[in-house]
């Protein structure tokens, strides 16, 4: 963990300090050795929150993305009382959550149902396939909006244990890594799997890391991913009808040999 209660102030570990858990209370130590980065640890070396993962240089670059106020919130079910500490919640109540480590399905969803509003931001340097896999499978994206593309088979381009968020997933291929060579854009930006389906096809964008920090300070609403898909959605619409009305100008007989057809099919 990144901070603690130290004399009732949220503060960042330093050596010889100890401090207080800001779920459960116990003595948390300070660890501050040349190997890792300085953080908490419970006394007890048993964490109170189970969704708590090791953290990682990964995790905290981005954590300082955002304000100090908004880093390692606590979340608490007003109903039973269950806590949870976030990675980042903003002001408008928005919960980012940052993974690395696998997770099961399970426990994704129940984080997902437990916080409500929130997105993922995943880190797809964990396995040396991922990144590949997305670049071989972004052939087969179609573009829709600009911006927005439309996948039939989104398991070829993310992993399959993502698939069925009922959130939002930004995968970050860069991770902590060497800074990427500018020719690849592709790798530099951050790749939004949306939750649902449009016309029976999975929503993808690319969005850069500061444009997902502006987001997430003025849109308290999973970054406006519902508002995303029911555009999106129209734009097709949109764009079927356009394309049924030119063909119906362009061949009006061929159109009403098509559905005479399409009448018949149905009375057999």
């Amino acid at each position: 963990m990144k901070f603690a209660q130290v004399n009732g102030v949220k503060a960042e570990a330093q050596q010889g300090l100890r401090g207080a858990c800001e779920v459960c209370q116990s003595v948390m130590i300070a660890k501050c050795g040349n190997e890792r980065m300085k953080h908490w640890a419970h006394k007890s070396k048993i964490s109170c929150d189970p969704w708590w993962e090791n953290e990682t240089e990964w995790h905290r670059a981005w954590k300082n993305r955002f304000p100090e106020n908004w880093q390692e919130i606590i979340h608490k079910d007003p109903t039973t009382g269950e806590m949870h500490k976030a990675d980042i919640k903003t002001t408008g109540g928005l919960v980012i959550e940052f993974q690395r480590s696998a997770i099961e399905p399970a426990e994704m969803l129940s984080r997902e149902h437990f916080y409500k509003n929130m997105v993922w931001v995943v880190d797809g340097t964990r396995l040396m396939r991922d990144y590949p896999r997305f670049c071989k499978g972004f052939s087969s994206l179609r573009q829709t909006v600009k911006g927005f593309f439309l996948s039939s088979f989104p398991d070829e381009c993310f992993p399959s244990s993502w698939l069925a968020s009922s959130v939002p997933v930004y995968f970050d291929f860069q991770g902590n890594g060497d800074p990427v060579q500018p020719q690849d854009a592709r790798r530099s930006a951050l790749w939004c799997l949306f939750p649902n389906r449009v016309d029976g096809a999975a929503v993808v964008a690319g969005v850069s890391r500061e444009a997902l920090v502006k987001l997430a300070s003025t849109d308290p609403d999973l970054l406006f991913a519902h508002g995303n898909l029911t555009y999106i959605a129209e734009y097709i619409r949109l764009q079927r009808e356009s394309a049924a009305d030119h063909a119906r100008k362009q061949h009006p007989d061929l159109l009403s040999l098509l559905n005479a057809r399409r009448l018949r099919g149905r009375r057999h």
